[in-house]
């Protein structure tokens, strides 16, 4: 870690990489606004896989007080990962042929048919305790009548995976167990609130003459202001949501694998605890003796001893990892590998066809209906993770290593 400190800011920016040329100009740039924001508290903070963002670099760490800001959090709100394992080993299912290909394969063909992907999104209207409760409790969201129809709306993507990064994989653990990992958020909802609350707080800046520029992407809201108690309200929501809709998918993933395993070969597929955890949110902690509220984009909670779930590029290693409680952090940890390029970067930089072989090479087995765009979330695109778990070593200790199996894309 190296504090990194100018004429140009009012606080430091703490970084957890080991050399200044890994991260872009643009990042630091945003660092530095951040950085100038006269409600930080203590000093801003970069994970190991930072790279640019909207606003905020994601990998971006900061507390404030007394205001909470949109961006800071992001448009997939509540967005992160959920694991289990199992107490298969992959050598002992690997070889057995199913009507649908190898084992590996039937189960890749089941998470296609049973979790929709992209766009697409359940025909009916899906259980939610979150969304039933959210009706239940309408007076906290009714002043926001724009926002309203997306309560019903979720009943759709309740168990959806979405595009992007997002991802199901079947994994293998060092000891050779199957296991199973997800990433994904609260889908349309968190992105509809994240962008009403930013446009909201940039009227309200701008009426009221903030020293926040607004190029910045910066907007803030007063936590104690209506405006401020209405987006903690849907923020919530949608990290409730998404936390959902990653149990919804993990309990159609599990029910994929029991049965494609025990048609096939006998043996009975028992499930471990899960780690369901966010990386894009606010919460209010208490950090150095004041009560702040600590967003983290595209960073994860990483206190003493809780587990969390740090994953690689499609096609290599994930991690599970405990956290050390590291104050300097605000208890955070990287929440992945981190973009190396761009989405279309990595187009232009690598083809199809080298992403195909790639994985070919290594075993993996590709669930994805179109394959134009597969070079955006080949593991060429993104930074190397055992660096970036190098560069972390004070903020969480590896405790399992992951390998890719088998993978579903949108």
């Amino acid at each position: 870690m190296f504090v990194h400190y100018n004429d140009h800011t009012r606080f430091p920016i703490k970084i957890w990489v080991n050399d200044r040329e890994a991260i872009e100009d643009s990042c630091m740039e945003q660092a530095e606004h951040l950085a100038n924001l006269p409600f930080i508290h203590k000093w801003v903070c970069l994970m190991p896989d930072t790279h640019t963002g909207k606003g905020m670099p994601i990998g971006g760490v900061i507390a404030t007080k007394g205001v909470i800001v949109p961006n800071a959090v992001g448009v997939d709100i509540g967005c992160g990962m959920n694991f289990t394992d199992t107490n298969i080993k992959l050598e002992d299912v690997k070889d057995i042929q199913t009507g649908n290909g190898t084992i590996v394969q039937a189960i890749v063909g089941g998470f296609m048919r049973n979790i929709p992907v992209g766009t697409v999104r359940h025909k009916v209207p899906q259980k939610s305790e979150v969304l039933d409760r959210a009706k239940e409790e309408f007076e906290r969201y009714e002043a926001n009548q724009e926002l309203i129809p997306l309560i019903e709306d979720g009943y759709y993507q309740v168990g959806t995976l979405g595009g992007g990064n997002h991802f199901v994989e079947l994994q293998e653990d060092e000891e050779g167990y199957l296991c199973i990992m997800i990433h994904s958020g609260s889908r349309h909802l968190g992105k509809a609130v994240c962008d009403f609350f930013h446009n909201r707080a940039r009227e309200l800046n701008n009426r009221y003459y903030s020293e926040v520029p607004e190029k910045w992407g910066l907007a803030f809201l007063p936590v104690d202001s209506e405006e401020g108690k209405q987006y903690i309200n849907w923020m919530q929501l949608s990290m409730d949501y998404a936390f959902e809709n990653r149990k919804a998918m993990m309990d159609a993933a599990c029910n994929v694998v029991r049965e494609v395993i025990e048609k096939h070969t006998g043996l009975s597929v028992e499930f471990g605890s899960q780690i369901n955890c966010h990386h894009n949110y606010a919460a209010i902690e208490n950090h150095y003796g004041e009560n702040v509220w600590v967003h983290r984009k595209g960073a994860t909670r990483a206190r003493e001893r809780e587990l969390a779930v740090i994953p690689g590029a499609m096609g290599f290693y994930s991690y599970v990892v405990e956290g050390k409680g590291n104050p300097e952090s605000f208890c955070t940890s990287s929440h992945g590998a981190g973009r190396a390029y761009s989405r279309t970067g990595a187009k232009e930089a690598f083809t199809v066809e080298q992403v195909m072989v790639d994985l070919k090479r290594q075993g993996v087995v590709l669930g994805k209906a179109k394959k134009n765009d597969v070079a955006e979330e080949c593991r060429f695109a993104y930074k190397d993770i055992d660096v970036v778990m190098e560069n972390q070593k004070e903020l969480v200790t590896p405790v399992r290593r992951l390998k890719t199996v088998g993978v579903l894309k949108g």
